[in-house]
């Protein structure tokens, strides 16, 4: 009779119990592996050599008109796993230093000693000339007190001249000479160089780039509006525009005296209107793939559009407006898959790839070419 009042004590004391922590509904995310890993919790788990990838993915990100951008590390970086350059003169020019980091702890005031002191050894040594910033970049960003120090240069120009002396000091066994010039340029150096960036920081500047996306997933961000056609012709419509002037050529009759005919012509200017908006619409998406996914992305696209009417536009056909009509025709009608891309496009971006295509020649619409 005890152990059962034991047992149901047992009971209530359980249904008391506060119910587990979250909220929400369960959801594929759920069934499928659950909810996605952040981006930091991406991060913490980079090589130092992916690590070294990011940030150089993240410095195209930066307000800074860059010349270069280069990634150097191993273990004969020199001080520099990432440079900027800011002109053509690279290394002898003015420059950026990003040094990575990937530990699992904040940087502390000693590791960063070491990374400073090889920078300085390398610029007395005629490695390069002394950078413009120098950047800690670290997952786990830096330690509280190298925080303090990067936030009062005199006290981190103090604090690394100290371990020039005492025990284990900086360029232990280095020759003396060689150590007496790099302390003269600790000693004239402006600490205010030295600069932490923040794990927040990094992944905002890093979503401006092209990569994040395709590094950290999820939906692609909205896309801006189409820009619409100018009244004038640019001259990047030059190419498809004269293919277009061969089919009303030879479908109208017009054409042959240029562009000004055209537009008197009802039929041809219609028509000509909406290859325009078809083709500005593809160039809108050119310019927002440029942006928001790595580079080629849309060039894939494009080949994929191409090899899916490429046939069609090899039949043979009465004229060229049959011919342009039934490429425009399977073009919208393509279901595409594989590109990224297909999430933020419409039928009227696939018409436009095929003026593209035009643009460079892959396409063309009348078998007597212009």
């Amino acid at each position: 009779m005890a152990a059962r009042h034991s047992a149901s004590t047992q009971r209530s004391n359980v249904s008391e119990l506060p119910p587990p922590s979250g909220s929400g509904v369960t959801t594929m995310a759920n069934l499928a592996g659950g909810p996605p890993p952040t981006p930091r919790q991406r991060i913490h788990f980079y090589s130092p050599d992916e690590w070294e990838e990011f940030i150089l993915e993240w410095a195209t990100g930066l307000e800074e008109d860059y010349f270069q951008l280069v990634r150097i590390g191993g273990s004969n970086d020199k001080g520099a796993d990432v440079a900027g350059f800011l002109t053509r003169h690279r290394f002898e020019g003015e420059w950026d230093c990003m040094q990575c980091k990937h530990y699992e702890q904040g940087l502390q005031p000693a590791e960063a000693y070491e990374e400073m002191f090889k920078m300085i050894r390398s610029v007395v040594e005629g490695y390069y000339t002394m950078p413009r910033r120098y950047l800690f970049l670290a997952p786990q960003g830096c330690g509280k007190s190298l925080k303090r120090l990067l936030s009062a240069p005199s006290q981190l120009r103090t604090g690394f001249l100290n371990k020039f002396s005492g025990s284990k000091p900086l360029g232990e066994g280095l020759d003396p000479t060689l150590l007496a010039k790099i302390r003269a340029v600790a000693e004239t150096l402006d600490y205010s160089m030295f600069q932490n960036v923040e794990i927040h920081e990094i992944l905002e500047i890093h979503k401006r780039t092209p990569y994040y996306w395709h590094r950290f997933g999820g939906p692609l961000p909205e896309r801006p509006p189409v820009i619409k056609p100018p009244v004038e012709l640019t001259a990047d419509e030059a190419r498809y525009i004269e293919h277009l002037m061969s089919v009303y050529t030879e479908r109208y009759g017009v054409g042959s005296a240029g562009i000004a005919e055209i537009l008197t012509h009802p039929q041809a200017f219609r028509h000509l209107s909406r290859q325009r908006e078809a083709f500005f619409s593809a160039e809108s998406l050119r310019a927002f793939a440029r942006d928001s996914v790595r580079p080629g992305t849309f060039e894939r696209l494009q080949d994929e559009v191409y090899h899916a009417v490429v046939e069609t536009h090899e039949r043979n056909f009465s004229d060229g407006m049959e011919r342009l009509t039934s490429v425009l025709e399977k073009a919208a009608g393509l279901t595409l898959t594989s590109s990224a891309l297909i999430s933020v496009s419409d039928p009227l971006d696939k018409r436009g790839i095929c003026h593209q295509l035009a643009n460079v020649d892959r396409l063309k619409w009348c078998d007597v070419q212009c």
